[in-house]
């Protein structure tokens, strides 16, 4: 069973700081956000995806559910520096085992929102939202006179490829390239971040025979290393628009540490915002997430706040 929240609902974290007696623009984005029924023009829809399905499926640690909430409610004192138009498009919840119905409900609406005009950006919720992101980008793209050709860029410690039954916060982007064989189109996925004690051989070997293209977390020190710029710069030769999604365990444990599997060594918040900006000058960036926080899982909500600047970057 999928749920979609009402409106009330999906406005309720949206409180924080007045600034009364500031004079000139003192907004904050809980004074600015609005529900996405009422968009006059496209702007940034933020939608929520509430799952913990494929992360116990994926046999991780449960409580990315409430991440949605849990980054709302940092996003709501930031401080408001966009040109575009804010929007809230709810969340798709995921009762109880029900990902696959809950992953094509996102999708659906994703692509009815980038029909729309708005850029979305994704709230997770474990990883098991890539699938359904770039689902709903897919669906989005084969509707247009002519396809553009989407390219994937994950920022992760893990490659996410795993053979299994089921699907899984471990399968989305091997879930991913099995949709674009179905439809005869090229499969491209860079990952950058990737942690060789966190993937087996066998992965490597999956994504090798994929064309996948990745960097270790240690060569990810500077987005000028010869390693990274040029993995981002064949990606964008072959495509036309990327999908870009940041899995927070890239990011070291003790800067991000509630996820479902920390980060002994990760990336830099620095490093990501690098290639965020990196990206966004070079292309469009129709569909963006961020994945994995756990908020029962967090320390002072170090990880909801740099979820939170993330997010503020992606949304410029």
């Amino acid at each position: 069973m999928i749920q979609d929240q009402a409106n009330e609902a999906r406005l309720a974290p949206w409180q924080g700081r007045v600034d009364s007696e500031e004079t000139g623009n003192s907004r904050r984005w809980h004074q600015v956000v609005r529900p996405v029924a009422e968009a006059e023009q496209p702007g940034r829809a933020l939608l929520g995806f509430c799952s913990d399905a494929g992360v116990a499926r994926n046999k991780g640690r449960v409580g990315a559910s409430e991440g949605p909430g849990a980054l709302r409610r940092q996003l709501a004192n930031l401080a408001y520096h966009l040109e575009s138009p804010l929007y809230d498009a709810g969340d798709v919840i995921c009762q109880g085992d029900a990902l696959e119905d809950a992953q094509q409900a996102f999708a659906e609406r994703v692509t009815g929102l980038l029909d729309q005009g708005h850029r979305v950006i994704g709230l997770g919720g474990g990883h098991e939202i890539a699938f359904a992101s770039f689902s709903g980008l897919f669906e989005h793209a084969r509707r247009q006179a002519r396809m553009p050709r989407i390219g994937i860029l994950n920022l992760d410690a893990h490659l996410d490829l795993r053979q299994a039954e089921r699907a899984s916060s471990g399968t989305p982007f091997r879930q991913c390239a099995e949709l674009c064989a179905q439809h005869d189109i090229e499969f491209h996925y860079t990952c950058l971040g990737v942690s060789q004690t966190g993937n087996t051989p066998a992965l490597f070997e999956r994504a090798e025979a994929l064309g996948v293209e990745w960097v270790l977390d240690d060569a990810c020190r500077s987005i000028e290393s010869p390693e990274v710029k040029g993995a981002l710069d064949r990606l964008l030769a072959r495509v036309d628009v990327v999908y870009l999604t940041i899995c927070l365990d890239t990011l070291p444990g003790w800067i991000a540490p509630g996820v479902s599997a920390p980060a002994a060594r990760g990336i830099e918040i620095a490093f990501v915002e690098d290639v965020i900006d990196y990206l966004a000058a070079r292309t469009p960036l129709p569909m963006v997430d961020v994945a994995e926080l756990n908020p029962s899982l967090d320390t002072e909500s170090r990880t909801a706040r740099v979820a939170a600047r993330l997010v503020e970057r992606l949304a410029r």
